[in-house]
C-alpha cells in the first residue's frame, strides 16, 4: 500500500487515533473562536470589511470542527446488529461534506473578488492594526493546518486531512485579506481581488478532490492497481494456494476490506482448506495496511471459466440415490464412509471399504466395475473410486 494510508494499522476505533483526533478538533475549535472574535472586533474598529468577512468565515469553521467531533464520537463505534461493518463511513460522509464546504468557500471568495473588481466606489483605507491582525491570523491558520495534517497523515484519516485543508484555505484567505489591506494602504486595492481569484481556483481543486475521493469510497470503489498487485502477491505466497480469482476490495473510513476466492488442491480436507484460508487472511492483515478484514472463499477449481457445480445435489440426496443404485451389490452394506468431490460440473464418489474385500486383486477390480456401472446413467455422478483399508 502507498501513501499516508499505509502509515498505520490503527482503525477508527483505536483509542490512540480517537484521542489524537479529538485533541485536534478541540484545539481547532478554541483557536477559531479566539481568531474570529479578534478579527471581527478589530475589523470593525479598523474599518476593514475584508477582515470582518474573514472573521465570519473563521466563525463558520467552528461548524466544520463540530462535524469532526460528531464523526469521531459516532464513527469509532464498533459493529452492531444494524451496522455489521461498523460506523467508519460516518467519517467518509463528513469528509465529503467538508470538501463541499471548501468548494463553497472558494466560490464565495471568488465572488467577493469579482465584485471588488467591478465596484466603482472607493474603498475606505483600513488601519495598520488590521494588517497585523490579518498576518497574525495567517500564521495561526497555517500552524493549525500543519498540526492537523500531521495527525491526519499519522493515522490515515481523510476526514482530518479535509479539515486540515480547510485551515489551509483559511490561511490563504487571510493572505488575501493581508494583501488587500496592504494594497489599500499603498493605493493598489485591486491586488486583493486578483489574488482572491487565483487562490479560489486552488481551493476548489482541493475541495473537489476530497469530495470525489469520499464519493468513490461511498460507492465501494476498489483499491488502486498497485495495491491489488501487492495483495495478489501476498496471497500467492501462502503455502497451499494454487491460484486466486474474484478479488474484490473496498474502503471503509481509514480501513480497507477484501474478499477473494483462492484455489487449493481438490482433495484437501475441509480443515486444511480452512487453515489455508486463515493463513491468507492473517497474511493480508499483517502485511497490507490498512487492511482490517478479509473474507476468503475456498475453491478446488477455477469456477469462473470451468463447468459449474451449481445445482448439483447435496450429500443427503446423493446418498439416497446411491442406496438405490447399490441395492444389488452385497458389498455395499460394508461401506464405511462416502466422500463427495464436486469437480468439473459433476460429483466424484470415494467409497471406503474393508481391506478384506480387496483380496484377491481381481475381486477389487470387479467390485470397482460393479459400483461404476451402477451409477453410469446418473448424469450428476462422474466416477466411483474404492479405497480399502
Amino acid at each position: 500500500m502507498s501513501g499516508a494510508e499505509g502509515h498505520s494499522h490503527l482503525d477508527a476505533s483505536s483509542p490512540e487515533r480517537y484521542t489524537a483526533s479529538m485533541r485536534v478538533a478541540v484545539v481547532n475549535i478554541s483557536a477559531n473562536f479566539f481568531l474570529s472574535t479578534a478579527q471581527v472586533i478589530i475589523g470593525l474598529l479598523g474599518h476593514s470589511q475584508a477582515l470582518v468577512a474573514d472573521g465570519l468565515h473563521t466563525l463558520s469553521d467552528m461548524f466544520a470542527d463540530l462535524l469532526v467531533i460528531f464523526a469521531l464520537k459516532h464513527g469509532r463505534k464498533g459493529a452492531d446488529e444494524e451496522h455489521p461493518y461498523g460506523h467508519e463511513r460516518i467519517e467518509t460522509a463528513v469528509t465529503m461534506i467538508l470538501g463541499i464546504v471548501l468548494v463553497g468557500v472558494a466560490v464565495g471568495i471568488s465572488a467577493r473578488a469579482g465584485m471588488k473588481l467591478m465596484a466603482s466606489d472607493p474603498l475606505v483605507t483600513p488601519s495598520a492594526l488590521t494588517l497585523w491582525t490579518a498576518l497574525g491570523t495567517l500564521a495561526a491558520k497555517e500552524a493549525m493546518y500543519r498540526y492537523t495534517i500531521n495527525t491526519a497523515d499519522r493515522f490515515g484519516s481523510n476526514m482530518l486531512r479535509a479539515s486540515a485543508w480547510h485551515h489551509r484555505s483559511d490561511a490563504l484567505s487571510s493572505l488575501i485579506v493581508a494583501v488587500g489591506i496592504a494594497g489599500a494602504l499603498i493605493g493598489f486595492a485591486y491586488l486583493d481581488a486578483v489574488a482572491a481569484i487565483v487562490v479560489a481556483v486552488m481551493i476548489i481543486k482541493v475541495g473537489i478532490k476530497l469530495s470525489w475521493q469520499s464519493l468513490r469510497e461511498l460507492v465501494d470503489t476498489g483499491l488502486g492497481r498497485k495495491d491489488l498487485e501487492s495483495i495478489r502477491r501476498a496471497i500467492l505466497s501462502v503455502s497451499g494456494v494454487k491460484a486466486l480469482h474474484l478479488l474484490r476490495t473496498r474502503r471503509v473510513g481509514g480501513q480497507a476490506l477484501a474478499d477473494v476466492h483462492i484455489i487449493v488442491d481438490d482433495h484437501l480436507s475441509v480443515s486444511e482448506g480452512h487453515q489455508i484460508s486463515e493463513a491468507v487472511r492473517a497474511k493480508l492483515i499483517d502485511d497490507i495496511a490498512p487492511m482490517t478484514d478479509v473474507m476468503v472463499h475456498i475453491d478446488t477449481e477455477e469456477d469462473v471459466t470451468g463447468p459449474s457445480c451449481e445445482g448439483l445435489p447435496l450429500r443427503d440426496a446423493v446418498l439416497k440415490r446411491l442406496d438405490g443404485y447399490f441395492r444389488e451389490i452385497p458389498e455395499a452394506l460394508q461401506i464405511e464412509h462416502v466422500t463427495l468431490h464436486y469437480l468439473d460440473g459433476h460429483i466424484d464418489i470415494e467409497l471406503q471399504l474393508p481391506l478384506s474385500l480387496a483380496s484377491p486383486d481381481t475381486a477389487a477390480h470387479k467390485l470397482s466395475r460393479q459400483f461404476n456401472n451402477a451409477v453410469r446413467k446418473d448424469k450428476d455422478i462422474g466416477s466411483v473410486e474404492l479405497n480399502f483399508h
